[in-house]
């Protein structure tokens, strides 16, 4: 190889994986000749595949970690970019030797000390994940930055209905920014009365909930459901940016989370937030008063508004 050999460190979860998606393009716009390798853990992997801008997926395998890391250093690279911010991200950017560490500046890191790692730190202008991230990539040697999230294709897994759906997950990361279980049924219930559309609970597991669809699958399955979904209702999480990278049109429910930073990216998604909405990030384990506030009602009315129903000719 004679161009550069570079190494992506965003170990996960979902939403952060996906949001490092346009800067890693960007690098491999900007730096065609490089050879990319991207570290990440085994559980968000599927993310990446047949990504044209990675030369190599490495993963970190926490069962294995001895063998991952001894593998990692292995490699010759010339730079690190650390998208994470976290000590552990951190760490493993400084066990890959590189000449140079690139990384947030400790203002705005996700934790500060993450920063003593770094070579080359600097600090964002940008609110949105995707942009810090770009930033990033820029300082890196991105010369041109590209929008661009380059996504699998997923296969199908499970039963999804022939007809058009809306596609939901209703889990996050922690219970004060899921919508109420209750909410969803009633949801669903006017979904199929008023437009003939089921509505798709997809998750790990079955979720059942009356008048919806429950649908497991892996996160290849859940890739393959976004994209055949006519509609999507989110949350603040993993599922709702998938949705956003591949620009579905759909509702996003916020509460006690910032969706100036944590929101989807783009404008194919209407978010509502209750103006009484505070921003907190404790994890307590029920919704949030603020997201009780956004009703099914509220919900369906976003959603007319973005989805040319094409099931409502087939009412009854």
């Amino acid at each position: 190889m004679n161009g550069p050999q570079i190494l992506v460190v965003r170990l996960g979860a979902m939403g952060d994986v996906i949001h490092a998606l346009p800067a890693v393009a960007s690098l491999k716009e900007g730096l065609p000749h490089a050879s990319i390798s991207w570290i990440v853990e085994p559980r968000w992997a599927a993310l990446l595949v047949g990504n044209p801008c990675l030369d190599q997926v490495i993963l970190l395998d926490r069962t294995r970690l001895r063998s991952s890391l001894r593998s990692l250093r292995s490699e010759h690279f010339d730079s690190v970019i650390d998208f994470q911010g976290l000590i552990k991200s951190a760490v493993i950017a400084s066990l890959a030797r590189a000449e140079r560490i690139y990384g947030f500046d400790r203002r705005a890191a996700r934790e500060s000390a993450a920063s003593w790692f770094y070579s080359h730190r600097m600090s964002p202008r940008s609110n949105h994940a995707v942009d810090r991230n770009l930033e990033l990539a820029a300082s890196a040697g991105a010369t041109s930055l590209r929008k661009h999230f380059p996504l699998p294709s997923g296969f199908a897994e499970g039963a999804l209905p022939e007809q058009p759906f809306v596609l939901a997950n209703p889990l996050a990361g922690w219970g004060a920014k899921q919508w109420p279980l209750e909410y969803f049924a009633q949801l669903g219930e006017r979904l199929q009365r008023e437009t003939g559309m089921t509505l798709v609970l997809n998750a790990s597991h079955p979720i059942e909930v009356p008048n919806t669809l429950s649908h497991d699958s892996t996160l290849a399955g859940l890739i393959y459901a976004t994209r055949r979904a006519s509609a999507i209702i989110g949350v603040d999480s993993g599922p709702l940016h998938l949705a956003a990278a591949l620009g579905k049109p759909g509702v996003a429910i916020y509460g006690p989370t910032d969706p100036d930073r944590n929101g989807p990216y783009g404008d194919s998604i209407t978010v509502l937030r209750s103006p009484n909405a505070i921003t907190t990030y404790k994890r307590t384990p029920e919704p949030a008063a603020s997201m009780r506030e956004i009703t099914p009602d509220m919900v369906f009315a976003a959603l007319e508004k973005l989805v040319p129903w094409e099931s409502r000719t087939q009412r009854h």
